[in-house]
Formats: C-alpha cells, sequence, structure tokens
C-alpha cells in the first residue's frame, strides 16, 4: 500500500517536473531569440532591426519588458516622415523618459547615438569635399541642418584654394533671414581669414524655395564681398532632402 502511494505520488510528481522543465526551456528560448547582442555576435550589426541594435545600446530592460521590447517603443516616439532611426534625433529627452524603463542615462545614451550618427555622416560628406560643387556642399550639412525645427544660419569660410577654414553658426531660431547683417557675416569672416565665403541656412519647413528675405540678404552680401575682395560663391538652402544653390539657379 505504501508502495502504491508512493508510485501514485511520484506519478502525479512526475508531470509537474516535466512541466516545469518544459517551461524553463521556453523561457530559454524566448531568452535567447530576444538577445540581439548574442545576433551580433552570431551574424554581425547588418543583420540586425533597427530595434535590436538599440536594445544592444539600451542594454537592459525591466521585469516586464525586455530591452528589444524598449527599443520598439523608442521607434514609436518618431513621427512621419521621420520615422524609426532617422527621426531619434528629433525625439527629445523628456519623450524618452516619458517611456517606463528608459531613465535619464538611456534617454543621454541614445540621443548621443543620433548625434553621433549626424556627425558621422558629416564626416563622410566631408572627404575629398569640393566646395566648388553646390550639391557636395549641400550634401555635407544636410545632416546637420535639415533635422533641425529653427532656422540655423552657418557662414563657410573658405581659403584661397577653395578649401574650408572654419564654419561659423552665425544665428538659430530666427524665422527671417533679414535679421543677418552683411556686416556681421563679414565681421566674422575676416575674423578667419577667410578669402572667398559661402552661406548655408536651413528651412524648417522642409521646402527650400528660398524667401524674399533669402534673396534680399544675399544680394547685398554678394554686394559687399565684391567690394570687400571676398566673393560670395554660393548661397544653399537646405530643406528635407533637397537644396536650393542660388549659383545654380542663377540667382547670384
Amino acid at each position: 500500500m505504501d508502495n502504491l502511494k508512493t508510485g501514485k505520488t511520484r506519478e502525479k510528481r512526475e508531470p509537474k517536473t516535466q512541466k516545469g522543465k518544459n517551461s524553463k526551456e521556453t523561457r530559454g528560448r524566448k531568452a535567447v531569440q530576444e538577445l540581439p547582442y548574442e545576433r551580433f555576435l552570431r551574424f554581425g550589426a547588418e543583420n540586425l532591426t533597427e530595434a535590436e541594435l538599440l536594445a544592444i545600446i539600451i542594454r537592459t530592460g525591466t521585469r516586464n519588458k525586455s530591452a528589444l521590447e524598449l527599443a520598439e517603443e523608442v521607434l514609436l516616439l518618431a513621427r512621419y516622415p521621420k520615422e524609426g532611426l532617422l527621426g531619434l534625433y528629433d525625439v527629445t529627452l523628456n519623450q524618452l523618459q516619458s517611456i517606463s524603463g528608459i531613465g535619464e542615462v538611456k534617454a543621454v545614451k541614445l540621443k548621443c547615438l543620433a548625434e553621433l550618427s549626424m556627425r558621422m555622416s558629416m564626416a563622410k560628406a566631408r572627404e575629398g569635399l569640393n566646395f566648388s560643387s553646390s550639391g557636395q556642399v549641400a550634401a555635407y550639412f544636410m545632416e546637420k541642418l535639415r533635422h533641425r525645427d529653427t532656422e540655423c544660419v552657418v557662414l563657410v569660410c573658405l581659403d584661397a584654394k577653395g578649401q574650408m577654414i572654419c564654419e561659423r553658426k552665425l544665428s538659430e531660431g530666427s524665422v527671417n533671414m533679414s535679421l543677418i547683417s552683411p556686416r556681421e557675416i563679414f565681421l566674422a569672416a575676416l575674423e578667419c581669414r577667410a578669402v572667398n565665403i559661402l552661406l548655408v541656412h536651413n528651412h524648417p519647413s522642409g521646402d527650400p524655395t528660398p524667401s524674399s528675405a533669402d534673396k534680399d540678404v544675399t544680394c547685398s552680401v554678394k554686394e559687399a564681398g565684391d567690394s570687400m575682395g571676398m566673393p560670395l560663391l554660393d548661397h544653399i538652402v537646405i530643406g528635407d532632402n533637397k537644396y536650393v544653390s542660388f549659383k545654380e539657379a542663377g540667382l547670384l
């Protein structure tokens, strides 16, 4: 009788033990599936999704959400037309921290990732950059300026060989190009010992069509530059993945 009881007891326990084992195996398989770091080592970064790449940066999740699930929520913050990783540049720290599991440290890391991505694009564009080519200059400044919500005006100072000496931000946040004076531009250019200059600014609307103020300021700067022997080579207006060059459009 005791043996029967024992057998019966074992018979009841064995399925429970097996069930527990299966549950652990299921959780184990799920954990492997949600480890982007392991997938990176096996397949390389080029085979990971955007969410998986972000999950590696985020590193840890919470009790209820994995790092991959947090990454997917981060990507959902980006709004059309800049969705996915492209939109991460425009997402604020506060928006990132609104996600449960994304604290200040993770949010700062993600913003730094977006900034590094932008700078890498600029560094690549600058390799062998020919400043006499409006398209190349526009490509160089595109990633830096097209994401901004406010207007930013940049002066590019060139030496006698057409190489960039420096780039100087003249203003940010103004909505009217007329607020930029030729005097301010040439004071900065003289300080940098420029021989030639370029102007670059963005239109937050995404439409690079020059405004009347853009044309008026460009005309004034060109006239002042010609009289000083420091010609304005071009004025490029940056939109969303498109640009307008005053030189190419015959406006200079």
